[in-house]
């Protein structure tokens, strides 16, 4: 599960890249509840977005020569330098080389083999995300590659990644777990998926999907819709994970919805 106290290779940060800053804020504080800190002159525009007084991701403005609209998913580095050497052996490019954010940390931003785009967050005085796991906030990341073992090689070579299946209920193969080193279960964070498994998503080729919490997947998906953007994947429910459902904002950058499943309640001898 995604905490806070952030290990090297978990998800620490994500961003939005976007052609129109004005209707993304209006869409993402409609849908989710946040609220849009401005960056100052110094950040070169880029803004945050906060969840009851903590940061639930970044937001900047991008030109159609720049990028397509698009959320980022980065990862905790101690070395951001490192991780880009790292990536490079491992067959990886770096089109964003290490870069230092005044004195908050160090970004960078790196394609996998496949052509994944992922970044780093090296973290100074801004440790990373302030909220995660919670409605709003993000929750699970996965990545949709052709060649899901291809993919773990090259992650557990660049992060330390460990992978483990767990079969779908009902039987029908399995899901590739990702993890941080040494975590075990608990610090699982993600998934890796055959890019052909969902047609939408093989669409867009080679990429990673952050999943936001929500309240309640049929209302979220309600309200997605009702500020102008759109769903790429139905509704879909599965037993002891939750409902969950993909969509785009309305400028098509996309993303995911899940209305968890509880864990089980452990029982104990006094209860």
């Amino acid at each position: 599960m995604l905490t806070t106290r952030f290990v090297t290779g978990a998800p620490n940060w994500i961003d939005l890249g976007t052609p129109d800053l004005d209707g993304a804020i209006a869409f993402y504080t409609g849908l989710f509840g946040w609220e849009y800190l401005a960056g100052g002159p110094e950040t070169g525009g880029y803004g945050m977005f906060m969840l009851d007084g903590k940061t639930a991701g970044g937001v900047l403005t991008v030109t159609a020569e720049q990028a397509e609209p698009s959320w980022s998913v980065y990862f905790h580095s101690p070395d951001a330098h490192a991780t880009a050497k790292a990536v490079e052996q491992a067959g990886g490019s770096v089109p964003f080389a290490p870069m230092d954010v005044l004195d908050f940390g160090t970004m960078a931003g790196f394609k996998d083999r496949a052509g994944a785009f992922f970044g780093v967050w090296q973290p100074k005085e801004n440790p990373g995300l302030g909220v995660v796991g919670v409605a709003g906030s993000l929750c699970w990341a996965e990545l949709y590659t052709p060649d899901v073992p291809a993919a773990a090689a090259f992650y557990g070579t660049v992060f330390g990644w460990e992978t483990a299946l767990a079969p779908y209920p009902g039987g029908g193969g399995s899901y590739t777990v990702i993890r941080t080193r040494g975590g075990g279960e608990e610090a699982s964070f993600g998934g890796l998926v055959p890019l052909d498994a969902v047609a939408t998503r093989a669409v867009a080729g080679p990429h990673w999907l952050p999943y936001f919490e929500v309240d309640d997947c049929d209302a979220a998906v309600a309200e997605v819709e009702r500020l102008g953007g759109k769903l790429t994947l139905e509704p879909m429910e599965m037993e002891g994970v939750g409902k969950f459902a993909d969509a785009a904002d309305p400028d098509g950058a996309e993303f995911a919805l899940i209305k968890s499943a509880k864990p089980a309640q452990t029982q104990t001898p006094e209860s």
